[in-house]
C-alpha cells in the first residue's frame, strides 16, 4: 500500500475542506451555485456549480484512468444541487482511497502513459494523485474568490488553520 505522509496529509486536509464547504453550502439557497465563474475561462465552467462538479469529476476520472476503466460521464451529475454534488464527491473520494489502499510503493513510482485533451504524456501515479489533491485546493480557492467578489462571506479554509498536522486557533489572543 502506497500512502506517503504528504499524500495522507493532503487527503486529510481536502476531506476537512470538503466538510467545511458542504456545511457552508448546505446552509444557503442553492442559487449561489449559478454565480458566474467569469468570462475569462476556457468555456468548460460557466458557474460555481460547474467548478464544484469539476473538482469531483477530475478526481473520479483520474482514478478511472489509473485503474484502466472507462472514463465516467459526469455530465449527469447536477451542478445545481449541493447534496448531489457532494454525494458525487464522496463517491470519488472513496474510489481514490480504495485505489491508494491497493497501490504499492513500486507501482506508485512507475510512470504510466496518459492522454488528456489530445496530449499524451507520462506520469507516475504518485504525481497524478498529488495533482488531483492540489487541483482541488486550487479550485476551492477560486470558488472562494468568486463567492467573495459576489458579496458572500466564506469561512477560513487555509491549511494553516485546519486540524491537519496539528493546529489550534486561539480566539481572542
Amino acid at each position: 500500500m502506497y500512502f506517503h505522509q504528504t499524500i495522507a496529509d493532503l487527503l486529510d486536509y481536502t476531506d476537512w475542506d470538503r466538510r467545511q464547504w458542504f456545511e457552508w453550502m448546505s446552509k444557503r439557497d442553492a442559487g449561489f451555485l449559478r454565480i458566474t465563474a467569469g468570462t475569462g475561462g476556457d468555456g468548460r465552467f460557466e458557474n460555481v456549480g460547474d467548478l464544484v462538479r469539476h473538482i469531483f469529476s477530475a478526481e473520479k476520472r483520474w482514478i478511472d484512468r489509473l485503474v484502466n476503466r472507462p472514463i465516467t460521464d459526469t455530465a449527469t451529475v447536477p451542478n445545481d444541487n449541493v447534496e448531489g454534488l457532494f454525494a458525487f464527491g464522496r463517491e470519488s473520494r472513496r474510489d481514490l482511497r480504495e485505489y491508494l489502499e491497493t497501490l504499492s510503493a513500486e507501482d506508485a513510482a512507475t510512470p504510466q502513459e496518459f492522454t488528456l485533451m489530445n496530449q499524451s504524456f507520462q506520469a507516475t501515479p504518485k504525481k497524478i494523485v498529488t495533482h488531483v489533491l492540489m487541483h482541488e485546493v486550487r479550485h476551492w480557492a477560486q470558488i472562494a474568490t468568486v463567492l467573495r467578489l459576489n458579496g458572500l462571506k466564506v469561512d477560513m479554509h487555509d491549511f494553516l488553520f485546519s486540524p491537519v498536522m496539528g493546529a489550534e486557533l486561539l480566539l481572542g489572543a
